[in-house]
């Protein structure tokens, strides 16, 4: 076996001609449907969502946006992943969500979209996950403690 000893030698076995080698290019994943489909996580919540084409409605447990999340923050929350990727009003998005409350789903259902629109559209996994977007919140409530009155609460002392 033959040991390389200078830089020359060295660059002459990386890639064939002399180039760095390009992250593989990621194939979009659709359906038969002309969906991408993820899943989204946050809390104690689920969402399984759909993406296709559309003109931006979207649905979530069969009811539209504005009746499930009420509050406007939380319509905010959903709608970052198509504004990060200048993409609002261009997609549907169908999902399904369970557990947790309302918060906790709506972070769901905005990991699910921005994890189905790098499945849909490959190319916008750069701004999206600059954004943070595809990263899952792992923060969930911590669990009560024996002996205390809550996870980290102590009961009232008393010294008589």
């Amino acid at each position: 076996m033959v040991e390389k000893q200078t830089l020359e030698d060295l660059k002459s076995l990386g890639a064939g001609n002399g180039e760095a080698t390009a992250a593989p290019i990621r194939e979009p994943q659709i359906d038969a449907y002309g969906r991408a489909y993820a899943t989204g996580k946050r809390k104690n919540a689920v969402a399984r969502v759909w993406v296709k084409p559309g003109t931006g409605k979207i649905t979530i447990n069969g009811r539209d946006q504005e009746v499930y999340f009420a509050r406007p923050t939380l319509r905010l929350v959903i709608n970052q992943p198509f504004q990060v990727a200048d993409r609002v009003g261009q997609y549907d998005v169908i999902a399904t969500v369970t557990g947790g409350g309302l918060s906790g789903q709506a972070g769901a259902v905005k990991h699910g979209i921005a994890q189905a629109l790098t499945r849909y559209e490959p190319a916008l996994r750069g701004p999206i996950k600059a954004a943070g977007f595809l990263t899952r919140d792992a923060r969930v409530v911590e669990r009560k403690k024996y002996g205390r009155a809550g996870a980290r609460r102590s009961f009232q002392f008393s010294k008589r």
